[in-house]
């Protein structure tokens, strides 16, 4: 009789492998966002026929959510989180434009108060890459704090990018609130089998500030320009990384307690099947 005896694997390899793994999943779940940036560069350099740009955009957005749902990527729960996304951040979009924070200075018959409808698809493509994410890296919340204290403190974040053009900016109260609130809070997710976990404060920090690097390729292709890249594009101010995390902590409170609410509906409904 032989024995085979196989070789561990060096850690330092499974690492590299666990790491690819894990790049893969996300580079899956930022589809829509990859589409997004691709055609802002595609349409800043090549010139679009009949329609405007913005038009474009707003066209291959819809386009692209379609084969999203068509093919199964996103599910219609999904969907209709993502619209949700699409109002929330164009109703942000409508107040900052008037309010002279950012501008869409391109021509487009999609255009309502100065601002593209392409442009909730942006915010919507952070939800629909928190959604993808949630399902392949299988996503669980650990020591979530109660419905009570979270709906108001996403409300509050949400508000506060309207009100401090009116009163005290409170973004570091709110921020620091997030701190205590989610102290003991962590999210554990699955790669290649094996399952790790990161404080949720952690999680908020990487996205907002991974979303931040975005925002300077989406202002370079100009999907849109801040007052200091009118004359000529410059980096992204770094302060804006905490309007990106508060608005990234935003998305993440309402898909999280959406699909806790999702879970617990399911549950129940189980339940009351086994009863």
């Amino acid at each position: 009789m032989h024995l085979t005896i196989r070789k561990e694997e060096p850690r330092s390899i499974r690492s590299i492998k666990q790491l690819f793994r894990f790049g893969w999943e996300q580079a899956l779940s930022c589809l829509f966002p990859v589409v997004i940036f691709a055609s802002l560069a595609l349409t800043k350099f090549l010139p679009m026929p009949i329609l405007p740009r913005y038009d474009w955009m707003l066209i291959i957005c819809l386009l692209m959510q379609w084969v999203m749902v068509r093919s199964g990527l996103e599910t219609k729960d999904e969907l209709k989180v993502i619209t949700l996304f699409h109002l929330i951040g164009l109703a942000l979009e409508l107040f900052k434009v008037h309010m002279g924070s950012w501008a869409y200075p391109e021509d487009g018959y999609s255009k309502v108060f100065g601002v593209p409808l392409y442009s909730g698809f942006m915010y919507a493509s952070v939800a629909s890459y928190l959604c993808q994410a949630w399902r392949r890296l299988k996503v669980d919340l650990v020591k979530w704090p109660p419905f009570m204290a979270v709906v108001p403190l996403a409300a509050a974040i949400y508000l506060n990018f309207f009100t401090h053009h009116y009163w005290i900016d409170v973004r570091w109260w709110l921020s620091g609130m997030v701190m205590v609130v989610f102290w003991q809070s962590w999210v554990t997710y699955e790669v290649g089998g094996i399952r790790y976990r990161m404080p949720i404060a952690l999680s908020f920090v990487l996205i907002g500030f991974f979303i931040w690097i975005a925002e300077n390729i989406a202002t370079f292709f100009g999907a849109w320009e801040y007052p200091n890249q009118a004359d000529a594009w410059s980096l992204v101010h770094l302060g804006k990384v905490s309007s990106w995390l508060l608005l990234v902590i935003v998305s993440f409170l309402i898909v999280a307690t959406l699909k806790r609410v999702k879970g617990n509906s399911s549950a129940g409904s189980a339940s009351g099947q086994t009863l």
